[in-house]
């Protein structure tokens, strides 16, 4: 990358030695906002995608008002964010297109706005939702090398672009074939037949009564685990909000301790579940949870493993009720049975899957983190080949 960052800065001080113009965007390209469509205008089977606020089209519309390849800034919502649309699309009223004159590369605006798109996006208001006026958009300065500097930049940032996505599609291969594989293992070493000579028991055998805070005789602060504060990949509890009788959520009410296993009763098939550490013993967790507290004669985990089996899953899906909005009742899920061997041989295979655990943990953390780190080495590329000297001139390229 570095080789390809000097050439640029040879091509600067060979076609503008004196720097580079910089202008505002509405001297150098035309901004427009799109037209409104309504959800119910739009068609699932309709050719045009329609974008507005968001990464991914909103819905179909059987027209089209912006041709492909047309760079958008959203104006109310997600504020300022930039994207780049590569087919034939409505545009929302919520969003600006941003067309190019002949002295502006396409793909170079794209590039520099999203270079730019933190500083666009600080200057939205704060109102709700958050809007982009539109003299921000049209008074934002960008820099405006020879035609020849601006393709050049557009392939490498192309080809850099490119090779981030395989990566990132290798790694994401790589980490779902080691779930998978883990997945296989743990199943197989759960696997018993309910021939063999060991107790088949439901969840509500094993488990004992929990209780839940009462709010009025309390004012003490504690951390709040919601439906949101587990993550799926790798069943830990990420962010937690404080709270108190004064700002308590009203599904803020179970209280867990050490080794309680919870599971998500909402939406039950995304396998949000977790076993509770040191630092949340005594916590507040959200009534969308069932808490699993294990008896004498069962280890915790040997409770959270068994949920996390594929039969489990399967059990959860064809128990839970409702579509939009499916879930399933504790008792449905303490109705679930495992199998319940001496207390010894739960030890040796929790031990054993405790490794392959720790193992995918790390591979789960240690993909994405690579994925961040690549992210940030591309931006910090971007940044450094979109950098100019200003020139000091002040002739205006015309539309």
């Amino acid at each position: 990358m570095k080789t390809h960052q000097n050439k640029i800065e040879k091509l600067i001080s060979e076609l503008c030695p004196n720097g580079v113009e910089f202008f505002e965007l509405k001297d150098v390209a035309s901004i427009k906002r799109g037209q409104r469509v309504t959800k119910s205008q739009l068609k699932a089977e309709s050719e045009f995608p329609v974008y507005s606020g968001g990464v991914t089209p909103m819905g179909y519309f059987e027209n089209s008002n912006q041709t492909a390849n047309t760079v958008t800034v959203v104006k109310y919502g997600t504020a300022g964010f930039v994207n780049f649309i590569k087919e034939d699309f409505w545009a929302n009223d919520v969003c600006y297109c941003v067309k190019p004159n002949e002295n502006l590369n396409n793909k170079y605006l794209f590039y520099f706005l999203k270079n730019k798109q933190n500083d666009i996006q600080l200057q939205a208001t704060n109102a709700i939702p958050a809007h982009l006026p539109t003299e921000v958009i049209e008074n934002f300065k960008i820099p405006i090398p020879p035609l020849a500097i601006q393709e050049e930049i557009v392939k490498i940032l192309d080809n850099f672009t490119e090779l981030e996505a395989e990566l990132e599609a290798e790694l994401e291969a790589e980490l779902e074939a080691r779930k998978k594989q883990y997945e296989y293992y743990r199943n197989e070493l759960l696997m018993f037949s309910e021939r063999e000579r060991l107790e088949w028991l439901s969840l509500s055998e094993i488990t004992t009564n929990t209780k839940n805070i009462k709010w009025k005789e309390t004012d003490d602060i504690y951390q709040y685990i919601d439906l949101s504060s587990v993550d799926r990949n790798t069943h830990s509890i990420t962010d937690t909000l404080e709270i108190s009788s004064e700002n308590a959520p009203s599904r803020a009410q179970k209280i867990v301790q050490k080794d309680d296993v919870i599971f998500a009763t909402t939406r039950p098939t995304l396998q949000r579940y977790v076993i509770i550490g040191d630092d949340y013993n005594g916590q507040i967790a959200s009534t969308g949870y069932c808490i699993l507290r294990s008896k004498d004669n069962v280890l915790p985990k040997w409770i959270y493993y068994n949920i996390a089996k594929t039969d489990f899953n399967d059990y959860v899906e064809s128990n839970q009720k409702g579509s939009a909005y499916p879930a399933i009742s504790d008792t449905e899920v303490k109705n679930f049975k495992i199998p319940v061997p001496p207390i010894e041989e739960q030890k040796r295979i929790v031990s054993i899957l405790d490794k392959f655990d720790a193992l995918v943990n790390d591979v789960s953390i240690g993909l994405p983190a690579e994925l961040k780190a690549r992210r940030q080495q591309y931006e910090y590329y971007r940044n450094q080949l979109l950098t100019f000297p200003e020139s000091k001139t002040s002739d205006k390229v015309r539309k």
